[in-house]
């Protein structure tokens, strides 16, 4: 079985008493990597598969969490499903996009890390999380204000006919 199965297999039989221990490992591990990323953001991240497990003192399929996590933050995707532990893994990464997707995953654990200050400075941290949360703002179109005709054709205002 391919690790990405292995992976998306893990994460689909999760129970409420396998989660918590599960996510403890995950996501200390994932922190680990991210914060070395972070440390070294202008130097290229890659190698191979099985050395960065080790590198990173990770599992493989934790290994291959991290990189279905990092994947939409990617210049490239990665094509997980043909990852071995032979792979040539290199990453290019958009960071503006990790750190708007960081926000959007809730993950407080890793667009917390310190190491984002020495990426981007505190005001264009400020910019993402702002564009980030405009982006969840929905607007509807189509609200009617309340001194409008009423839209079900009454003829009478809709503060006094649909809207009470």
């Amino acid at each position: 079985m391919k690790i990405y199965d292995q992976w998306q297999e893990i994460i689909s039989n999760q129970t409420e008493e396998s989660f918590s221990s599960f996510w403890d490992k995950y996501s200390e591990t994932e922190k680990r990597i991210y914060t070395d990323i972070l440390k070294s953001y202008e130097s290229p991240f890659g190698g191979v598969f099985k050395d960065l497990v080790q590198k990173y003192d990770a599992t493989e399929i934790l290994f291959m969490g991290f990189l279905d996590g990092i994947n939409s933050s990617l210049k490239e995707e990665l094509n997980l499903s043909k990852i071995d532990e032979n792979s040539e893994i290199n990453l290019i990464i958009d960071f503006e996009k990790l750190y708007f997707n960081m926000l959007e995953a809730k993950a407080d654990y890793l667009y917390t890390l310190s190491e984002w200050q020495s990426v981007f400075t505190q005001e264009k941290l400020d910019e993402i999380t702002k564009t980030q949360k405009r982006s969840k703002t929905i607007i509807n179109a189509n609200k009617i204000g309340r001194n409008e005709p009423c839209p079900c054709g009454s003829g009478k205002k809709y503060k006094k006919c649909c809207s009470k």
